[in-house]
């Protein structure tokens, strides 16, 4: 017997054996509790969540590419908790939301806050859902400018700026604004502000006026703002998952999935936003433009 002959040998070969099936159980289990699509059988709902300020678009269009062309999944809702972001990204997955709207179904579920960009993704889908309380609304467009010429003096800091053109630097943070340059600048605003109506607009299926009248920046509670026609329903994210898959066509138990996200360290996540900020900072660290809910500065 080899066990005989060989006991540690043998020992060590059993641990092992252990200690692979166990880590191998533990996988699968946790697997399974975060919703792995490959073990959701039939039809199905995905959910795409869109969390936080709007930065890039990239994974969340993926993600609404993926849902689409997948045969399996009969309808998606974007879950979004987002105050918006910059006008770029939004303006992206917006384009991606229009994309998917005759291929399959696509509604909103809003959470504690879908403004602005959040709104504007929101505008494009089939349907959208909040709460009561949701904040949602602010359409809008702000540009923010800091100025930093007094702090600079007094320190006896005094920048040279050699440009190329007369609005090379407009929105320089070490010098005041020229009435040409808010001109310019409110030209620009004026542009996206036009697109922004005009997103709402053709998704939501009203009267650009009409929502040119709302489009001045306030925000809605969920409940004022389905009296306005900016929202459709009321309810939490499973009533967003139940009514999506009846809109696919679902006719039992309506499933869910959730896109799969990649799991960093938290020292991998702050570096990465620290970097982000960094050279956000440093590309013009007084000028930002979104279709954001933000305080004036």
């Amino acid at each position: 017997m080899f066990s005989r002959r060989h006991p540690y040998l043998f020992f060590i070969l059993v641990l092992s054996s252990v200690f692979f099936a166990a880590i191998i159980g533990i996988s699968t289990l946790i697997f399974l509790g975060t919703g792995g699509s490959d073990f959701n059988i039939g039809e199905k709902v995905a959910v795409v969540e869109i969390s936080g300020v709007i930065t890039d678009a990239k994974d969340i269009v993926q993600d609404i590419k993926e849902f689409r062309e997948d045969d399996s999944v009969k309808a998606i809702v974007l879950r979004i908790d987002s105050p918006g972001g910059v006008v770029g990204p939004s303006q992206e997955i917006f384009r991606e939301v229009r994309k998917t709207v005759g291929v399959k179904k696509i509604v909103t579920s809003m959470g504690s806050i879908a403004a602005s960009g959040g709104y504007y993704i929101a505008a494009g889908t089939d349907g959208i859902m909040a709460s009561p309380g949701t904040i949602t609304g602010s359409i809008g467009v702000i540009i923010g400018f800091t100025n930093f010429e007094e702090i600079l003096r007094k320190i006896g800091l005094y920048p040279v700026v050699v440009k190329s053109g007369e609005y090379k630097d407009m929105g320089s943070p070490v010098r005041k604004m020229t009435e040409k340059e808010k001109k310019v600048l409110q030209y620009f605003v004026d542009q996206t502000h036009r697109q922004f109506v005009d997103a709402v607009s053709e998704g939501r299926r009203m009267n650009r006026d009409k929502v040119k009248a709302l489009a001045d920046g306030r925000i809605f509670t969920g409940e004022e703002a389905k009296t306005r026609g900016l929202v459709d329903r009321m309810g939490n994210l499973e009533d967003a998952i139940e009514w999506a898959g009846r809109m696919g066509g679902i006719k039992g138990k309506v499933s869910a999935i959730y896109s799969k996200k990649a799991e960093i360290s938290f020292m991998e996540y702050f570096m990465e936003t620290a970097m982000k900020k960094i050279v956000n900072s440093s590309v013009n660290p007084g000028l930002y433009v979104g279709y954001i809910m933000k305080p004036s500065i």
